[in-house]
């Protein structure tokens, strides 16, 4: 891993010598060097580690590194590329397809990396692999406000690898669409289906409020064919409260069955945050989420009927710099016994506490 930070600053270096050495009066590269580091310790009061549903928090009484993250940017003229690399068993998950066995070692992944052309001012082209445009919360732990993931990050796409077109329709109004390789796969050897993401987004700079419709939908290379919706929105209500909204539905059907005996089945959710920023410093988020797994696709695959689960999920935030400490409390309550006491006992709740600590430069 030091051999690979230290190539990834050198290239870095390079890069911006190189900018320095051939930029003139009508264009200057823009060059930007970016990166974040997270840890924590969590502590599972049902006393075990196989209680965590979500990712990237799969621990018990342990303190835990997160993930290295170092991002290039360059840009000259027209065309720009990133490169986002993450190194540790955060990126290992993230990135489960590439790297089977990452989540039980220091993993590198590749979380982004694509090239953009600019064909006017309103319209971009990208191709490479690029975080998924569905959801609220990002991967990068100092992007969030909870430590601690939701069931709607977990269990929705993490990435998308192929080509989209970005839009900007008005001041206000952006789109994209794109075309994709099946979720989460940077690479497809056999049944290589495609993909189709959208989105449509109205965020006005005069309002608090922004509002994001994201599609995809897609057969995957077992034959399963998948349609998702998702809804984001934020509406910032003042200085010190602001409120944030994920809602999710997803389809599946398999498509090697004939289609008079075909069935869909389904999973969906909500999530509410509520920010609080007292000061400059000091802030709270509270989640609260709803997942229904009825058809057992994610969470209640071993429950028969399904089942669904509430979390709720408190966190404080202590800035210092870019420097974020977060302490943290979360209670999940199933409609099943998909969790269990440390005797091996069934039980229908768990609760954790966690501190983290995340920096970005």
């Amino acid at each position: 891993m030091k051999r690979m930070l230290t190539t990834l600053f050198a290239m870095g270096s390079t890069l911006f010598a190189m900018s320095q050495s051939t930029a003139d009066t009508t264009a200057v590269p823009a060059f930007k060097l970016s990166g974040s580091a997270d840890v924590y310790y969590k502590y599972n009061l049902n006393g075990n580690y196989t209680d965590n549903k979500t990712s990237f928090t799969n621990s018990h009484n342990s303190f835990e590194l997160g993930m290295v993250s170092l991002k290039v940017e360059h840009g000259f003229k027209k065309g720009s590329i990133v490169a986002d690399l993450g190194f540790g068993k955060r990126a290992g998950e993230f990135s489960y397809n590439d790297l089977p066995d990452g989540k039980n070692g220091l993993a590198m992944a590749i979380k982004q990396l694509y090239v953009s052309y600019e064909l006017t001012p309103k319209i971009k082209i990208s191709l490479g692999s690029f975080a998924t445009h569905i959801g609220y919360e990002l991967v990068d732990a100092y992007a969030n406000r909870n430590y601690s993931m939701s069931y709607l990050f977990s269990y929705g796409p993490f990435f998308n690898t192929g080509a989209k077109v970005d839009l900007a329709l008005t001041s206000s109004l952006t789109a994209m669409v794109g075309v994709f390789n099946p979720t989460d796969l940077k690479s497809v050897t056999a049944n290589s289906h495609k993909y189709i993401g959208a989105q449509l987004g109205f965020a006005p700079a005069e309002t608090p409020i922004k509002l994001y419709l994201n599609y995809l939908e897609g057969k995957d290379t077992s034959g399963i064919q998948n349609h998702q919706v998702d809804l984001v929105a934020t509406y910032q209500v003042n200085k010190v409260l602001g409120l944030g909204y994920n809602a999710t539905y997803s389809t599946y059907s398999n498509t090697t069955v004939p289609k008079n005996v075909r069935e869909n089945a389904k999973w969906w959710g909500n999530a509410l945050y509520v920010n609080l920023d007292f000061t400059s410093k000091v802030g709270l988020t509270v989640r609260g989420e709803y997942f229904s797994d009825k058809d057992g696709l994610k969470v209640f695959g071993s429950v028969p009927g399904g089942g669904n689960v509430v979390e709720g999920t408190v966190t404080l935030n202590y800035k210092v710099g870019n420097l974020t400490i977060m302490p943290e409390f979360r209670l999940d309550k199933a409609s099943a016994n998909i969790f269990s006491k440390s005797d091996g006992k069934p039980y229908d709740v768990t609760s954790n506490v966690l501190l983290a600590a995340t920096y970005h430069f």
